[in-house]
């Protein structure tokens, strides 16, 4: 959201019933019972996934950090630079004028993506200038990537996010081998700025080099016109307050309410070979127009690794306005050689995310609301096979759809399968409350389906 600008180094880059549930249940409580397994990304399944950790209250602008989330504190330099796993969630915080070093033991096949996502708090004072700067390098300092996200032009407080990578490319020779990696963040704005910390997530993944290596050139041709939004009858569909808690949706009409300041997470699987497209609504005011508020409406759109592909913002002026995304290639490995964010990020297949906010500002001319929005996704295209990887990713699954994912997009809700009880599994929680988590999930999706269709939780 908000602006962002990124550099790379890697070439041309720049930047988841019946008697079978039942089995399912005791299957799930036999395994976890036996197990022990450390806090992993992503982070638990939640059947209440749109609420906020509950010391994350601060606001309008509150956060959903990941379960089970590792505190740590980054460093002033690289020497004492703590040291971040793959496949793990973090939460730090970073000061104003401050830059901190993380580090990273990498090995030399992988590619390596480390988002950051800042988080101020309700009402603070921000500048079009202020955001962060995540950047990535060897031990020599040579930069393997760097990117910087600021709030735009509304000036309103919300989670921001950049990332940093390190890639295997051949046109990478700095980067390549392997060994330790440092992540820079700095928080970089204004003077007049609020003094206070922003909370902090970080979250390391990786990806698995391909079997065969195929051509290093990125598509020359694309079905690049917009496609009509979708139309039908809004399913009601209530968004996350975060990456881990983002709500799943498929192509459709999806609708909720939205209070100025506020920020609501949606996840869409993409397969490869699909081409994702999407617009947010919001309502008109019930006083109707009177005043203007810029950049009151953002909707941004992050991969499957939280690096941001593109954003779209619209000023409000009390009547009805929309914000839709321009378009984006189908999914397709060689996407990241391109250039542009657009395209480049478009890299792999998982869940992508939609990110919508609404500017705090919009309270001050035309009330607290909350206000309607609805939610157009469109997928285009035909599934295809992968790049044929030869090992898994960390976490495993993060690049890749699967059935229950593409369930749980269907319901506007979280996922109900294996899935799910994987994410469980690896949360570092108790054997008898993950068991209680897996059933609870299921329960309510049970509920779900014998309802009316309602996606609402």
């Amino acid at each position: 959201m908000g602006r962002r600008t990124a550099w790379w180094r890697t070439g041309a880059w720049r930047r988841g019933r019946s008697s079978a549930a039942r089995a399912r249940v005791a299957a799930a409580a036999a395994v976890l019972c036996a197990l022990t397994v450390p806090a992993a990304w992503p982070a638990v399944a939640d059947a209440a996934a749109g609420a906020p950790n509950a010391d994350d209250s601060s606001g309008a602008t509150a956060y959903a950090f990941a379960e089970g989330a590792q505190k740590v504190d980054g460093a002033k330099g690289t020497t004492d630079a703590p040291g971040l796993e793959v496949g793990r969630t973090y939460r730090s915080s970073l000061s104003k004028g401050e830059k901190l070093y993380y580090s990273l033991d990498l090995d030399a096949e992988s590619n390596t993506y480390v988002s950051v996502t800042a988080v101020p708090r309700a009402g603070a004072a921000l500048s079009v200038q202020d955001g962060i700067r995540v950047s990535l390098q060897n031990k020599d300092s040579n930069s393997c990537s760097y990117e910087s996200a600021s709030f735009g032009a509304a000036n309103s407080p919300h989670p921001v996010t950049a990332w940093g990578a390190r890639t295997t490319s051949p046109a990478n020779p700095v980067c390549k081998g392997a060994g330790t990696y440092y992540v820079v963040v700095e928080r970089v704005g204004t003077a007049k700025s609020s003094p206070g910390a922003w909370d902090l997530e970080l979250a390391a993944v990786s990806e698995p080099p391909v079997k065969k290596a195929d051509s290093t050139s990125p598509p020359t041709s694309w079905n690049s016109a917009s496609p009509a939004p979708v139309s039908g009858p809004a399913k009601r569909s209530e968004g996350g307050a975060g990456f881990s808690r983002a709500t799943a949706v498929g192509q459709g009409v999806w609708r909720t309410d939205i209070s100025p300041g506020q920020t609501l997470f949606y996840k869409v699987p993409v397969d490869w070979g699909r081409q994702l497209s999407a617009t947010a609504e919001l309502g008109s005011a019930s006083g109707g127009g009177h005043g203007y508020t810029v950049g009151a409406l953002d909707l941004a759109l992050y991969n499957p690794a939280r690096a941001g592909v593109e954003d779209a913002s619209v000023g409000y002026d009390g009547l009805q306005k929309s914000a839709s995304l321009a378009p984006v290639p189908p999914v397709e490995y060689a996407n990241r050689y391109a250039v542009t964010d657009q395209v480049n990020a478009m890299r792999f297949a998982g869940s992508y995310y939609l990110v919508v906010h609404l500017a705090e500002g919009v309270a001050d001319t035309f009330g607290n609301g909350p206000f309607g929005l609805k939610l157009r996704v469109r997928l285009g295209g035909a599934a295809q096979a992968g790049p044929g990887y030869s090992g898994q990713s960390v976490p495993h699954h993060l690049f890749e759809v699967t059935a229950d994912d593409r369930e749980a997009a269907a319901a506007g809700g979280t996922g109900t399968g294996d899935a799910t009880m994987t994410a469980v599994a690896v949360g570092g929680i108790g054997a008898g409350t993950v068991v209680l988590a897996v059933l609870g999930v299921w329960t309510v999706t049970a509920r779900r389906r014998t309802g009316a269709g309602a996606a609402a939780r």
